[in-house]
């Protein structure tokens, strides 16, 4: 497969923090004297490069002077812009999670007294760009089938979305401990193979409620069984009106219940999540229910 080049990125460099205005939504470190002045257009390329599973992305600036020591710093914040949830059903989370991360190289050369610098990112996806277009495929043929009318609730939804997965994925027991089978925490594999981790039960299910209209958000952390013993996990929420909901298909399919779907914080206290998605500021952002949905 070729390698997919995003067209050149121009970076125009502020060598000082009070000397220009930063853009609209990339918030400048103030311990760095340098940050992109057309940051937003930049994240935004970046952005469709990842969605697009483009396997480089090449970045393109130029600098008064040597600023080597904040160029890690700069692609690790670019990067994590780009992945920031957007509603978009093929972004932020769906990317996110099925994403090993990216290695990145740069060079430089100096001339008239400037530095022409040339960063190269190299992102590690879980799944090709034909893998891709076979979910989109196979998401299309299934909302097709569940046929959601305008007037259809979220609830009917979820409860479709839900159902569908429940009986059409199972837990992936043969690859659970596999760390090079990266397809059991996609969407693709659940869709293709009938099989998946928490974290693949977790895409798909982000993926057909936000085709739906349905605002969700993939939680990592952990969860506790019944022994004591603990292990990583990943779960939804959903929004109901204007509350979100614990939902976790996994556990559900695993233990053949559904004691985990549409549940409060108070009655799911057996999941801890991750310090990120359980700050005031997240909490502010996706509201908790009270209690659980009936």
């Amino acid at each position: 497969m070729k390698n997919k080049i995003l067209p050149v990125l121009i970076l125009i460099f502020c060598m000082f923090l009070n000397s220009c205005s930063a853009p609209e939504h990339y918030e400048v470190r103030k311990d760095l004297s340098v940050y992109f002045s057309n940051a937003d257009s930049v994240i935004e390329s970046v952005r469709n490069s990842l969605r697009n599973h483009d396997t480089k992305i090449m970045i393109y600036y130029t600098s008064h002077r040597d600023n080597m020591q904040d160029i890690s710093i700069l692609v690790r914040e670019l990067m994590q812009y780009a992945l920031e949830e957007t509603q978009n059903p093929t972004e932020g989370d769906y990317i996110f999670h099925q994403y090993g991360g990216y290695e990145m190289q740069y060079r430089y050369e100096i001339r008239n007294q400037e530095y022409f610098y040339e960063i190269e990112i190299i992102p590690d996806y879980y799944t090709t760009p034909e893998q891709e277009q076979e979910v989109t495929q196979k998401i299309q043929e299934i909302l097709r089938d569940f046929d959601f009318k305008k007037n259809t609730s979220d609830y009917d939804k979820i409860r479709k979305i839900y159902d569908y997965i429940y009986q059409n994925v199972d837990y992936d027991l043969i690859h659970k401990k596999n760390k090079y089978y990266h397809l059991k925490s996609t969407a693709y594999g659940a869709l293709k193979y009938h099989h998946a981790v928490c974290q693949g039960y977790a895409v798909l299910l982000y993926r057909l409620l936000r085709e739906s209209g349905i605002d969700t958000r993939i939680i990592t952390g952990t969860a506790q069984f019944p022994d004591g013993t603990t292990e990583f996990h990943a779960w939804n929420i959903v929004k109901i009106d204007d509350l979100y909901y614990n939902l976790d298909i996994t556990w559900d399919k695993q233990m053949q219940t559904e004691n985990y779907f549409l549940k409060s914080d108070q009655n799911f206290s057996s999941h801890i999540r991750d310090e990120s998605y359980a700050s005031d500021e997240f909490y502010q952002l996706y509201p908790m229910a009270g209690q659980d949905y009936y």
